[in-house]
């Protein structure tokens, strides 16, 4: 039943989006186009933070990277183990060839991640061969260990990636990158700031796609799911996929209108009242700190 459910999905996604070229090797750098790097702690947690503005960046010749820091092995209510890491990295890699980002996903125990010398190495190589101009991640204040941990390993990189003596096997980069924060409703010991955020209008569809492709996360429930998700008739089952559709969409809804102000600001109040669905960004106070010139060109959405 589960297998079931999983073509269905698929099939639905295939209505609403056309597969672009699967991401191939790196991209070479010296093209002149930005290159992002962003780091989930599982198989979907960099694209539910930024697969909409990534999908703005692809379509402007950019290079973009979702690395998960973890396998994903124990995020479901039933599977688990060697089987359901390969099926989360599937799943990672339909919304990769959907939006046309590179992805990779680190074969560490879900739940088990740890700030460890050995991951801040594996973090610091990775944004080091992406030759990253910008990097994204959690905030360290977040309610699963694996999120803060993730966090706290991109940090622990954010200097270290010009260090050349540090991890000498792979050129140290010249500039620091800019690191930036997903966005999140934590309020301890600070609530997320939007220093910057974008209106993802014209990919929704294609952020759908993605979302929506991960079966075992969100039409099965990931670990909060039950046999109960999966019964019922094709109708239940189509009312089931338009929930969680309709979830996605009010979530990304909700960060635009508890930031329109934020939006204003980027793209005049006229534009910024059109948006209805956005994602945001806070800048980490380690790495690069842009100026709104530099922001601008770095998120070339704005005018």
């Amino acid at each position: 039943m589960i297998k079931k459910m999983f073509f269905v999905g698929l099939l639905i996604m295939l209505t609403i989006a056309v597969f672009e070229p699967s991401p191939g090797q790196t991209p070479k750098a010296g093209d002149g186009k930005l290159r992002i790097i962003c780091f989930g702690a599982h198989p979907d947690d960099a694209e539910s933070g930024a697969a909409g503005t990534a999908a703005l960046w692809i379509a402007q010749g950019y290079h973009v990277k979702f690395v998960s820091m973890t396998n994903g092995d124990i995020g479901h209510w039933k599977e688990a183990g060697p089987e359901l890491a390969r099926r989360r990295k599937s799943e990672v890699e339909h919304g990769a060839k959907l939006v046309g980002y590179a992805f990779e996903v680190l074969d560490n125990r879900d739940g088990e991640l740890m700030p460890t010398l050995e991951n801040r190495k594996a973090v610091t190589r990775l944004i080091r061969d992406w030759q990253a101009d910008v990097v994204i991640t959690h905030r360290p204040n977040d309610y699963h260990p694996d999120h803060r941990y993730t966090s706290v390993l991109v940090q622990d990189a954010a200097y270290m990636v010009v260090v050349p003596k540090f991890c000498p096997d792979v050129p140290a980069l010249k500039a620091n990158p800019v690191f930036l924060y997903f966005s999140d409703r934590f309020e301890k010991p600070y609530p997320f700031q939007a220093d910057i955020v974008v209106g993802i209008d014209s990919v929704m569809e294609k952020k759908l796609g993605v979302m929506l492709g991960m079966v075992s996360q969100f039409y099965e429930g990931g670990v909060g799911g039950s046999p109960e998700l999966l019964a019922g008739d094709p109708a239940k089952q189509k009312t089931r996929w338009e929930a969680v559709r309709a979830r996605f969409i009010k979530r990304q809804r909700d960060i635009a209108e508890r930031f329109r102000k934020n939006l204003e600001e980027w793209y005049g109040q006229e534009r910024a009242t059109k948006i209805q669905c956005a994602e945001a960004f806070e800048i980490c106070e380690y790495g690069r700190r842009p100026d709104k010139a530099e922001i601008q060109k770095l998120f070339p959405f704005f005018d």
